[in-house]
């Protein structure tokens, strides 16, 4: 039995490369015109096969810049007639990010999410954020002993590196320009 879905755009280049994989095997998606097909699962239930992020900035453009600055590039860019950008997609290799305009301020200690990225050099990175006006936070939240918290910036700022238990080789900790944590983990080496 083979199910479909209505989507709002197909992304170009993807219909040869994606997969939708099951616990048994690998299943083609095949699309047509404005309707993407699949064949169903074992429980003959569709499946989602990819999630991007998608942020609410109070400045895309500026936030787009700080992604940049993580590597990413743009994909698609979206402005307004009043030339205000209200969307942009960004990617870096199998990374992306969407970024899309609030309708009011984003508050950082609101921000209930956050984002785990990996990259091959977490030291390099962080010299690279620092170079380019990121403030230095120091030791990351949560790992200050009581007493030595001091300042600790909400936003545009790099922590120390510090190797937990689950990423043994190095972590980051980044604040994007709206609040947003970002934590990267060192790739093994």
């Amino acid at each position: 039995m083979i199910f479909y879905t209505d989507v709002l755009s197909v992304y170009p280049g993807h219909h040869d490369a994606i997969m939708v994989e099951s616990t048994n095997c690998k299943r083609p998606v095949r699309h047509s015109k404005n309707r993407l097909f699949m064949t169903s699962n074992p429980d003959r239930s569709p499946a989602v096969n990819r999630c991007v992020a998608m942020l609410h900035v109070e400045d895309v453009d500026a936030a787009c810049e700080f992604y940049q600055l993580l590597g990413f590039k743009v994909e698609s860019r979206y402005v307004r007639e009043d030339r205000v950008t209200n969307f942009v997609g960004l990617k870096s290799g199998q990374a992306e990010v969407f970024l899309a305009l609030s309708s009011g301020p984003i508050v950082p200690s609101q921000q209930a999410v956050l984002f785990y990225m990996y990259a091959s050099d977490v030291r390099g990175l962080r010299d690279h954020l620092i170079a380019h006006g990121l403030e230095d936070g120091g030791i990351p939240p949560g790992l200050r002993k009581r007493g030595q918290e001091g300042h600790m910036p909400e936003r545009r700022a790099v922590y120390s590196i510090c190797n937990p238990f689950y990423m043994p080789h190095g972590e980051l900790r980044v604040q994007d320009p709206d609040g947003y944590t970002i934590l990267v983990g060192q790739l093994e080496p």
